[in-house]
């Protein structure tokens, strides 16, 4: 009786330290828009970092080994093809921007002291997903098209709305599309910032406003006509600067030459008058 005892006391310590241990790592989600930026937080950071010097960045894919994305101060060469992506704070959060969905993963953030260093503290673990919006245009039709993704296995309900009425016609994992045709109001008009893309996880919800593909193309092409003027008004405006200077000193040298004659002119008038 007394054995089984302490069997009983030995799992349950150990079921007790497996409980503890995963309480200790700290987990956070963030599902951010392509092309956007986040900067990831670094829990139960340590009062005594020095330039971020005993904290390590690592991330992870599915299916890919990890890699060292910060160590030592500075990024990590792993990390050499988002190097220019990167930055890391002065709380030594990670920061990245123009978020792709190569950056959806796993990061882990530890912390370490001495050397060599010894871990101070339960890893902090972030996940990040990321959002992409497409816009087909077929004919007089247009599909839009909302995804995550996503780490691991895609957890999250996605539909599009306007205003809060549901519109999506076909959804599956992770994803959800909507078709118009290119004269539909909801597409054309104005009111297109209340068609969003919702996206839902453990009761938290998230939206994603549309922007026309189309609309950013025409204002580009705005810009570009604003350009075109504005350098064929400087051009313009040069060529009469020079042109007035060129005027300017060609009458100069030609009054130069008749002066005398102008002078002449004018002595000869008050005599008259005289």
């Amino acid at each position: 009786m007394t054995a089984q005892f302490k069997w009983i006391k030995f799992f349950s310590s150990v079921l007790l330290m497996l409980q503890v241990t995963a309480a200790a790592v700290e987990r956070s989600e963030f599902i951010i828009r392509d092309g956007g930026e986040v900067t990831l937080s670094c829990e139960n950071l340590k009062d005594d970092q020095d330039k971020c010097n005993g904290t390590h960045w690592l991330f992870s894919k599915s299916n890919t080994a990890t890699i060292t994305l910060f160590e030592d101060g500075k990024i990590h060469r792993e990390a050499k093809n988002k190097s220019d992506r990167l930055s890391v704070t002065a709380n030594c959060s990670l920061a990245i921007k123009k978020l792709t969905a190569e950056d959806v993963g796993q990061y882990t953030c530890r912390q370490f002291r001495g050397n060599p260093g010894t871990q101070q503290g339960p890893d902090a673990v972030v996940y990040l997903s990321v959002v992409n919006i497409t816009e087909y245009k077929d004919d007089d039709t247009v599909t839009l098209k909302c995804s995550v993704s996503t780490y691991k296995e895609c957890k999250y309900t996605v539909k599009w709305l306007y205003g809060n009425k549901d519109l999506s016609m076909s959804q599956s994992t992770c994803s959800a599309s909507v078709i118009f045709t290119t004269s539909d109001h909801i597409y054309t008009s104005k009111s297109s910032e209340m068609l969003k893309c919702q996206v839902t996880h453990d009761g938290n919800i998230q939206e994603f406003i549309f922007r026309s593909q189309s609309s950013n193309q025409e204002t580009g092409w705005c810009w570009w006509r604003l350009i075109i003027v504005a350098v064929g008004l400087a051009a313009l405006i040069t060529a009469a600067v020079v042109i007035h200077i060129w005027t300017r000193a060609a009458i100069v040298s030609f009054s130069g030459l008749f002066k005398g004659i102008k002078v002449q002119l004018y002595e000869n008038v008050v005599c008259n008058d005289e």
